[in-house]
């Protein structure tokens, strides 16, 4: 275990009038809070914190992080509190330890909720300083590397964590090395057999190529040196196992087809001297094409410069070369822990500058604040990893504004990182000059004009389509409004006849008190309730009215088991549930004033059709049915007998189509046909002089010479539909038919 006076000393090394005093008081209220306590290995507890800011210290950073990594465990794991640590240590201090501590006590329906809340938590916090994001890294480190001591299970979940959120993380701030550290160490407890192999396959690879390394560092080294290079340092070594095992996966590829195990790297002085490296290269090795990219003009979001190329260098080996400054390597290799938190100081020939606004944290920040608004928990984790964790494509607006998005992106997700309101009314794209479909994947260097249209609402399905949490929160946000808009009217019709049948005024405005009887935060959220069927009217009406009785007289049924006996228009005899009458007598009748009007059903989300269909002409009754809205039945249906108790489900409805109307409406006929050639040909024949249309048939052979079908028809109105059904029946194939309603 590290001891106090050697962490000390570290930070020394690289800041020579360090707050020794401030470290010491630090180590000393973390070793009395933890007091005995152990760890999973039988270690001291206060080991950890010991050992997790002397990573920080690797990083070259203050004390006062040195300090926050002595303290991160205590508010979590011990008696202290915040109130404690703001006196001792300061309030900014207290802030970053609170920070880092875990949701513990929270009320969340599962595992999975409560990581994403502690993530967002930590994102939070981050994006108010980000040395909250190093010390937790740092944390999880120390953690992984620790980790043999825990059961199979938590090492697999623990690994699993780190795999999709913490080292993403730390590569989206541009921690290579700790990424990289953080992959293998995951890897290796998510899938120790893979990692055990191609392990094992390096190291036999390292052996047969022993010197190999050496030898084309040596090459490379000459050739720049003679070409007028002479402070270019090279640096070569094997990919990681990880790295290695992810590109087997992504390439489909056996470990004996890869072909650029080893990658090499020029560090030189300036900008101009990479670009003098390059040519060098180049001239002397043939390149690999397609395999340039040019990471100093365009940066990645994480701050990262560096030219990447590969070769067929010395003996033919495919090389894969990275050419950058020595400035941009210590970028690469910390981060944003390799930049000055403190002080703004501007970098010259064009590098990143070294201040707390650099590129990879405020990109950050921005991604933290729109992921934070709004969304559960569940989909805060499924945003976080789309939008944080994933590789990117540079794409460009017509006006030459670049936009980087995930690997796989669409124009929609284009379209959404320009502007939400440019997404929500997005209807076509342009890609270099070219209109193509909405589903394109996006590559480098496009350039992407969005097409627009004002009445566009984005359809649901697009959430399949996207890649990025803000496209796909955006999308959701959109469907969730545009359906209780839709619902909303629906409930509001329905409310304001239910207040009028019982002498009632109905607004809006009456529903606020309330709303907390009804379960719901908004006014249009209780609408739309209504409209969906979750919330009886009846209930709102008694909410509003609670001294309001119901005075409803319901007609006895005919007959003991409720249905009486009812002649339709084609004068067919119809058994019907009580209700259908007490509905029929109470106005809802086809050109009541009190009932909803129907009309075409395409794309109405809040009105349906039973399964056998209703037309024109038949007499309907609605039904509130959760989360569809109204179904609508013929009120000759036999499915209506199981809502006969439930009268608060009943709506009044109404015919209401103009003689413009172009709907067809489905309606299910049977007929009992001789089953005998050519029986099925004049069926359909008929059906179709008529102007008819056949949705779908099915047939069942019930006797020896006959045979019933069943049809789905789409007619216009109830007379047609008799008219049909007239003319089949003189058929002499067909023996009888009849209307099927469910």
């Amino acid at each position: 275990m590290m001891r106090q006076y050697e962490l000390v000393e570290r930070v020394q090394k690289y800041k020579p009038d360090v707050n020794e005093a401030l470290l010491n008081k630090a180590y000393v209220y973390a070793m009395q809070k933890h007091g005995q306590q152990k760890r999973a290995s039988g270690d001291p507890y206060i080991s950890h914190p010991l050992e997790v800011a002397a990573i920080l210290t690797e990083m070259r950073l203050d004390e006062s992080t040195i300090a926050v990594a002595l303290l991160h465990d205590t508010i979590e794991d011990t008696s202290a509190t915040r109130a404690e640590i703001d006196e001792l240590f300061g309030e900014d201090i207290g802030a970053l330890v609170e920070g880092l501590t875990k949701i513990k006590k929270l009320d969340l329906v599962s595992k999975k909720a409560k990581q994403a809340e502690n993530l967002r938590k930590l994102l939070l916090a981050i994006s108010d300083d980000v040395r909250v994001l190093l010390v937790k890294l740092a944390d999880r480190l120390h953690n992984m590397r620790t980790l043999d001591h825990m059961t199979p299970e938590k090492r697999a979940r623990i690994s699993e964590e780190t795999m999709d959120i913490y080292a993403p993380l730390a590569g989206r701030m541009g921690m290579q090395d700790m990424r990289e550290e953080l992959e293998n160490l995951s890897f290796r407890h998510i899938n120790p057999e893979a990692f055990d192999t191609v392990t094992r396959k390096l190291e036999d690879l390292s052996q047969r190529n022993e010197g190999l390394i050496r030898k084309i560092e040596d090459e490379l080294r000459e050739l720049l040196v003679v070409n007028g290079l002479p402070d270019a340092l090279v640096k070569g070594r094997q990919k990681t196992p990880y790295s290695v095992f992810r590109k087997m996966q992504s390439k489909s590829l056996s470990f004996e087809q890869l072909s650029d195990v080893y990658a090499f790297r020029i560090l030189v002085d300036d900008i101009p001297a990479c670009y003098a490296a390059l040519g060098i290269v180049h001239t002397r090795w043939r390149v690999v094409p397609g395999r340039f990219k040019d990471y100093i003009s365009t940066p990645k979001q994480n701050d990262y410069q560096s030219i990447h190329t590969t070769i067929v260098g010395p003996s033919r080996q495919r090389i894969e070369l990275q050419i950058r400054t020595k400035r941009m390597h210590e970028i690469a290799e910390y981060g944003i822990a390799a930049h000055s938190l403190y002080k703004d100081k501007e970098v010259a020939n064009g590098e990143v500058a070294r201040s707390p606004g650099s590129n990879a944290y405020a990109r950050l920040r921005r991604t933290i604040e729109s992921l934070a608004e709004g969304d559960n928990p569940e989909e805060f984790l499924e945003h976080t990893k789309l939008e944080l964790f994933q590789d990117q494509v540079f794409t460009f607006t017509p006006k030459g504004q670049l936009i980087t998005l995930p690997r796989g992106a669409t124009p929609i997700d284009f379209a959404y990182a320009v502007h939400t309101n440019i997404g929500d009314t997005c209807v076509g794209a342009k890609i270099n000059g070219r209109i193509m479909p909405l589903v394109t994947r996006l590559s480098n260097g496009d350039e992407v004009e969005i097409i627009r249209s004002g009445i566009q609402v984005p359809p649901p399905a697009w959430e399949e389509i996207v890649v990025t949490g803000k496209a796909r929160a955006a999308i959701r946000r959109a469907t969730r409004a545009a359906v209780r808009k839709q619902y909303s009217g629906l409930g509001y019709r329905i409310l304001e006849r239910t207040f009028d049948r019982a002498g009632k005024s109905f607004s809006r405005d009456g529903l606020k008190p309330v709303l907390h009887r009804l379960g719901q935060k908004e006014v249009e959220d209780a609408i739309a309730a209504v409209g969906r069927g979750e919330l009886s009217s009846l209930d709102v009406l008694r909410a509003v009215f609670p001294d309001y009785q119901d005075e409803r007289v319901t007609v006895k049924p005919s007959s003991d088991d409720g249905w009486f006996n009812m002649r339709s228009a084609a004068g067919m005899v119809f058994k019907l549930p009580g209700k259908a009458k007490t509905a029929l007598e109470e106005g809802a009748s086809e050109t009541g004033p009190e009932a909803l009007p129907i009309r075409g059903l395409s794309g109405n989300a809040e009105v349906h059709f039973s399964v056998g269909g209703a037309v024109p002409g038949d007499r309907i009754v609605g039904i509130m049915e959760k989360d569809k809205g109204i179904t609508i039945y013929p009120i000759q249906s036999p499915a209506l007998q199981k809502f006969d108790d439930e009268p608060e489900r009943w709506i009044d409805v109404r015919w209401d189509l103009d003689e413009a109307n172009n709907t067809r409406f489905m309606a299910r006929i049977m007929i009992n046909a001789l089953n005998e050639p050519g029986t099925l040909a004049e069926v359909t024949q008929t059906i179709a002089t008529s102007d008819v249309n056949i949705r779908s048939m099915s047939m069942t052979r019930v006797a020896a010479d006959f045979t019933e079908v069943h049809i789905d028809l789409e007619v216009w109105d109830l007379r047609q539909l008799n008219q049909l059904m007239s003319q089949l029946k003189e058929l002499q194939s067909v023996s009888t038919i009849r209307r099927v309603f469910t």
